[in-house]
């Protein structure tokens, strides 16, 4: 067993709790992250015997051990899974990214950890959920935007669709639903004294963050095509523009007073202002922003 970087020494809203995190890529190292800097205790189980994961990190940029105590186990043995259980009796959280079906074959899921603390909050992420034509499919965040359909509206007009990082299904979608759902569950535990099961799917978690958008399209206030709206580089006051010594500056002035102040400053003409959201004057707009910087 080995102490991570500011394992010790822990302050903040969730001192005292104990998390157990199950090793992994994506949103669950996050969430474990999240937890710990809120100053939860977290025990990070590692396998024994396995090499160096991709884009592995020195510790010391390692955020995925930051602030975590390390144990490596064998879960295949059987002497490694019963100290597994001991350890979740007296645990508060456990978090696990596993494909569905790994911790219950290992004896290590919902049902038998919860009946050796029936307090537990069992978080779990997968990318489609735990059952469904889906279930057992690999994936990352690019897999899980193209089938919600929040990929197509990612990148401008002209071109193709473009990966944001892995922000929006890996972490927006998995680690802060994870995070959310876990809170959630220890207020109502508090109350009732019962552990429960959070599941995170990163598909749904994603479709859920893209939710006011398909509101606006519901509404009429948004159109399918990429790069034709508001907030997905549309229009020219919410965009991206390459400055003349090559580097580029992020214009974003949504308001009405916002905008008239980047105008006086740059300078823009009056009729700009007071069409901002006439869409046929877009283009010489964003003609005109483009000359300036």
């Amino acid at each position: 067993m080995s102490t991570g970087p500011s394992a010790a020494g822990k302050t903040g809203p969730l001192v005292g709790l104990k998390v157990i995190e199950m090793a992994g890529l994506g949103p669950v190292p996050l969430a474990g992250l999240m937890l710990s800097e809120m100053g939860a205790e977290v025990l990070r189980i590692e396998r024994e015997g396995t090499s160096r994961p991709l884009l592995s990190l020195p510790d010391e940029y390692n955020i995925d051990r930051h602030g975590r105590t390390i144990l490596r186990l064998d879960l295949k043995r059987r002497d490694g899974a019963d100290l597994m259980l001991r350890l979740a009796e007296k645990a508060d959280v456990v978090l696990e990214g596993f494909r569905p079906g790994v911790m219950e074959r290992l004896g290590l899921g919902p049902e038998a950890m919860l009946a050796r603390n029936p307090g537990l909050i069992y978080g779990r992420t997968t990318g489609f959920g735990q059952d469904g034509p889906l279930a057992g499919r690999a994936g990352h965040d690019i897999t899980y935007l193209a089938y919600c359909g929040v990929l197509h509206a990612i990148g401008h007009a002209d071109s193709r669709p473009v990966p944001p990082l892995n922000l929006v299904a890996d972490y927006g979608g998995g680690a802060m639903m994870l995070v959310s759902g876990l809170l959630a569950s220890l207020f109502q535990r508090s109350r009732t004294g019962r552990g429960e099961v959070v599941d995170a799917a990163m598909v749904e978690g994603a479709s859920m963050l893209a939710a006011p958008l398909h509101a606006f399209t519901a509404a009429g206030l948004w159109s399918e095509n990429r790069g034709a709206n508001l907030l997905d580089s549309g229009a020219p006051f919410y965009d991206t523009y390459e400055t003349s010594d090559g580097r580029h500056i992020a214009v974003g002035c949504l308001e009405p007073q916002f905008f008239a102040e980047f105008a006086r400053l740059l300078p823009l003409d009056d009729h700009f202002v007071s069409g901002q959201y006439d869409k046929t004057l877009w283009p010489p707009m964003r003609a005109a922003i483009a000359d300036r910087v």
